[in-house]
Formats: C-alpha cells, structure tokens, sequence
C-alpha cells in the first residue's frame, strides 16, 4: 500500500470564506501525522453540527487522472434548526470545490435539523453523474444529481419509482458496471416498514425497483450497508427492529441478490424468499439473554445498533455494535464473517462506550480493518487490526476530536475517512 509523505499546509481565512471557488489543498488546514495515515485534511467548508449519522454513506471516490473523492454533508442553514446540503470534492492535486444541491428554483436545497436521519448519501454511477439522495425521513424522496460530469447537482425527485411513498435511510453504493444500488425503508406505518432495494441503469439513466428485500408484521427494516462485488452481486445488511421505530434494534442480518438470475441467497448461497422475515433472515446477531423487542426509546437491554460491511472477494465482512447484558450498557464492537454455514464473532473492542459510527475494509497487507468511534476521548477514531486472534487499535486520526465516522475504500487501495466533528462544526479528510 502506498505510504507517500504527509504535506503540512497552512489555513487560509479567504479560502474558508470562498464558498462557491476550489480551493487549493496548500490553504486547507492540515494535522500532521504518525505513520498510522498519510493524508489529514480539514474540509473548507462549513459543517452543519447535524451532519451525523451511522447508516449513511456519505462517501464516493473515482479513479480518473488520479483520485477524486466526494464528501456530501450538512453546512448550516438559514437557521440553527436547519441544513443545506452540499458535495465537497477534492481532485487529485488535492483542490476542494464545493457543488451545493439546488432546488427547483435554482436555490441551494434546505431542510430541517433531524438527527440521525436527515444526512445524505453520494454515488458517482459510470457516466460520471453523481447522485445525492438527503434529509428524509418518512418523506417524500429528495433526490439530486448532475446530467453530465461537472454539471449542477439539482433537483430529479421525480424519476424515482415509489412517488409518494416515505423514504428513510437510503444508502447507495456504485457497481463495478457503473450502476447504481439503492436500499432504503420505505413506508411509515405503525404495523410495519419493509426494506426495499433500488437500481440505476447507468446506460439507459433509469431508476427501478429490483425488490422488497425484507418485512414482516409488527417489525421495521433498518438499512446500514450494501456494496457490490467483481461478479455484480449485491451484498446487503439490515438491521430489525419493533414497529414502527426505536433506536435500538435487533438481528443484524445479511441478503445477497444476483441480478444475473434474480436470486436472492445467504450467505452460504442457499435460495431465500423475498421480502424475508426475522424467521428467514441470514442472522449475524441473534438474540442474547434479557434482549427484547421494544420501542421504548430508554430501553437498556441488548440491542444491535450500527454496522458496515466489506468483501474479501464476494465473501462479507462484518463490523458491528452491540449491547450484551454484561456489556455494563456498553456498545461494544464485533467483527463476523461466515465460517461453516453460520457466522463467527470476535471481539474488536470492550474498552468502553462507542458512538454510532463504524467502518470496515480489506486490506491485502493487514487483511480486516475496523473503524470506530469512543464515546469520550481526545483522540477517539481508532483503526483496529487482527493478528493471531488478538486485535490492536490505534488512533486513525491524531489530533482530530472527530466524533462520527465513515470511510470508503478507494480504487488504489487506500481507506478514505470521513470525519465530523459536531462540536466544532468541522469535517475532516483522512486517507491511510
């Protein structure tokens, strides 16, 4: 894995005044690092404090000329209950532009502050459009993207299947083809909310609906991740929970769907029928002693709450929060992969409270790689690796008091960070 040098640069006042102009890495703050990153980056735009989440998918990259990376996030709105939501890009000679959403007047999209729900999600599909779908939470879809590479990012709600329905934590992740793969929850009723699984036709520009991939009576889907392998499969994890919502759920499960056939699998490639169930899911997290399904919002027992997932070769990786009944009301984290038709659990941290934010990759020199986020700290993003069993972490970025996280893999390799700090209205860019 590439290892080049960590630049120092220095702030530049005009350039965070600047909003609509690039803005050159050399007037970007910078932090410089320990070897455990190579890039550190604080964003020049400002963030609003309600730019986090732990389903999101608030990063894309693309492999061009060189590495272009997309972050979409909340700057502050006209109010202090309010958001507008952008896209910062940064090319390759390390230049930030900022592409706000336009509504269909022609003014940057606002929305109200809605924790944990009204934070966006970014694409670039293989013509180069990039899509942003923001700020729903049991509404109507708010969906952006550009016509052509460069373009406005502006309003196209209406091509969407589903007008009219509630939409809720929509993640999008881009196949290798250059199509787009869209899950989210759909619907707000009080008996229950399936989880229902999108497609763009990059070469026809044309959004459909593959399935209703889960839902059942009395239960609610929670989206967290989906990514798509080299043979096209998409790979999905969701999460169950008591109609009609809560915060804290139950049974993280996984789905694999092969456009090729139509089939959707688990993960030992056995057929599942669709919308499965609790009853028929591939479960990673089945339930613990004292766990129950409730929608008390201060229920303290065990619970499932947040997780990524990543692929060596087609098979899933895991990262995963949960609260055991001897966790000390503790979210501690866990890794899962498939191993002899079930799935097989370690522990990658119990040192303490973990925010709702995690991330996973595979890298080829240090295999799974964990990210999370301590509930106190001065450093508090931490990259945990495994050897022989045992798991190491260590801060993924020193001196950043960043409290939520996201990351994508990019095309060279490297992991991108994402990186909020809501107590100071900052967001940071790490590449390891």
């Amino acid at each position: 894995m590439r290892r080049p040098t960590a630049r120092a640069y220095a702030a530049s006042t005009a350039a965070l005044a600047a909003l609509l102009t690039p803005v050159p890495a050399a007037q970007a703050d910078s932090t410089d690092l320990t070897a455990a990153a190579t890039v550190i980056e604080k964003v020049p735009y400002a963030m609003d404090s309600s730019n986090q989440a732990a389903w999101w998918t608030p990063v894309a990259t693309y492999k061009g000329r060189g590495q272009y990376t997309y972050f979409a996030f909340n700057e502050p709105g006209s109010t202090a209950a309010t958001h507008r939501p952008a896209i910062a890009r940064r090319d390759p000679d390390g230049v930030w532009s900022r592409l706000p959403l336009l509504d269909k007047s022609g003014q940057q999209a606002e929305f109200p502050d809605d924790n944990g729900h009204n934070q966006p999600s970014v694409a670039r599909d293989g013509s180069g459009r990039l899509h942003v779908f923001t700020s729903m939470h049991a509404d109507a879809w708010r969906y952006f993207r550009t016509e052509a590479p460069g373009g406005d990012v502006t309003d196209h709600a209406a091509e969407l299947p589903d007008q009219g329905e509630a939409i809720t934590y929509p993640i999008v992740t881009t196949a290798p083809n250059g199509d787009l793969y869209l899950a989210a929850r759909v619907g707000a009723g009080s008996d229950q909310r399936p989880g229902r699984l999108y497609r763009w036709d990059d070469a026809a520009a044309r959004w459909s609906v593959v399935a209703t991939f889960a839902g059942a009576l009395n239960r609610s889907v929670y989206p967290d991740d989906l990514t798509v392998d080299t043979a096209g499969r998409v790979h999905l994890l969701y999460e169950w929970a008591k109609a009609p919502a809560t915060a804290f759920r139950h049974q993280l499960s996984y789905l694999r769907y092969d456009p090729a056939t139509g089939a959707f699998t688990d993960s030992a490639g056995a057929a599942v029928t669709t919308p499965v169930t609790p009853g028929t899911s591939d479960v990673i997290q089945e339930l613990t002693t004292g766990e129950e399904w409730s929608i008390d919002n201060a229920y303290t027992g065990p619970a499932v709450q947040s997780a990524k997932l990543t692929l060596d070769g087609s098979t899933p990786k895991v990262a995963y929060r949960y609260r055991s009944a001897d966790s000390g009301g503790n979210f501690r984290v866990y890794y899962a992969y498939p191993s002899g038709g079930d799935w097989a659990r370690q522990t990658v941290y119990a040192g303490g409270q973990t925010a709702a934010a995690l991330g996973i990759t595979w890298d080829q020199t240090d295999a799974k790689r964990v990210y999370y986020v301590t509930g106190s700290g001065t450093d508090r993003v931490f990259a945990a690796t495994e050897s022989g069993g045992t798991w190491t972490s260590e801060s993924a970025a020193p001196g950043v008091s960043a409290d939520r996280l996201a990351v994508r893999r990019d095309s060279d390799g490297d992991d991108v960070l994402y990186l909020p700090d809501t107590a100071h209205n900052s967001l940071y860019y790490a590449r390891r």
